[in-house]
């Protein structure tokens, strides 16, 4: 294992250090408990949205906490739950007295973890909603979930719901805005190799140096299948056929087309993949009109990539515009 790091048991700690040295105008960190919160947070009159899971996706989720995106993330030990106590403290830090929505993957822990904390955050007074995401298209069940796993569209409905919750919506308006991308969004993924948690010390799962996983979890649990390595032409094929006919997509629908890197996967890999993909919409008459390309949902060093398709309209295009300043994301 070739890491920069000190002690794997230090690995979340030291890396939140970082983070609240690097953007102390952005955000504030708690380390006892662990969360982040943005640094003018409670915002008054607006519905704090807060997110979290495992540490090791990074920038999801601490990245993106800012203005006009989360208010808060929970960063739990690497591709672990983080805990009821750090999302009630969380959610008592950014609320503003208009309650308070959590974004949460469908796996099993975070929605049990989640749904405790919501539960907890009532008890003292605090509204709360619970969207989940779940816009994988692989696999139904998985070792981590019951149904489709929540991936790539996470980080689009963080950034569109963040937008709606400063325009001052209410709770429950925001609340199905965010439902409202989970629906028209879907999501697969790959892998070229695989990664090592740091407590691991070695790889999760063995990857011979000619085959590739189609289909792969963000935590490297098993895809679809397991075959030769291919052309990227045939890799971007393989992935958005799937996602196309899941919604389905059709011709005459607008985008936004998301091309995400795993932790491994150098941005000039990205942006072929992303060219076969616009090749693949263009022949189906899909015509994109947003796009985001990069490693913004990553599994620690996996080589690999996902591709996401979200269907916007007007509305959802114009709250994916609006302004945002986060670690991870800001224009």
């Amino acid at each position: 294992m070739k890491k920069l790091i000190n002690r794997p048991e230090d690995v979340v700690k030291e890396a939140l250090q970082g983070m609240s040295a690097a953007h102390p105008d952005l955000i504030r960190v708690s380390f006892e408990p662990n969360y982040i919160v943005r640094a003018d947070a409670p915002v008054r009159g607006k519905v704090g949205v807060l997110s979290g899971g495992g540490s090791g996706h990074e920038p999801m989720h601490g990245g993106f906490v800012g203005a006009g995106m989360l208010d808060a993330a929970c960063p739990g030990a690497v591709f672990t739950s983080p805990t009821p106590d750090q999302m009630l403290e969380a959610t008592k830090a950014i609320n503003g007295g208009v309650g308070v929505l959590y974004i949460v993957k469908n796996y099993t822990g975070d929605i049990l973890n989640f749904e405790m904390a919501a539960d907890l955050a009532r008890g003292e007074g605090i509204e709360v909603e619970m969207v989940i995401t779940n816009d994988d298209v692989a696999v139904k069940d998985s070792l981590y979930t019951a149904g489709r796993r929540g991936v790539g569209v996470t980080v689009l409905a963080e950034k569109i719901t963040g937008a709606a919750a400063e325009q001052r919506r209410a709770l429950k308006e925001v609340a199905a805005v965010c439902r409202r991308v989970n629906a028209n969004g879907r999501s697969m993924g790959m892998a070229l190799t695989s990664c090592t948690v740091p407590h691991a010390g070695k790889p999760t799962f063995e990857l011979p140096e000619d085959e590739m996983e189609i289909g792969i979890g963000i935590h490297g649990e098993p895809g679809r299948e397991r075959v030769k390595l291919k052309s990227a032409a045939e890799i971007t094929e393989m992935l958005a056929t799937p996602i196309l006919a899941d919604l389905p997509f059709k011709a005459g629908d607008e985008v936004l087309a998301f091309v995400n890197g795993m932790g491994g996967t150098p941005l000039i890999e990205l942006y072929i993949v992303y060219n076969e993909l616009a090749k693949i919409l263009a022949g189906q008459g899909i015509k994109i009109t947003r796009n985001l390309i990069g490693s913004y949902i990553t599994s620690l060093e996996m080589a690999g990539c996902s591709i996401t398709l979200l269907r916007l309209d007007d509305e959802l295009t114009r709250l994916w515009d609006a302004p945002v300043r986060a670690p991870g994301l800001r224009w």
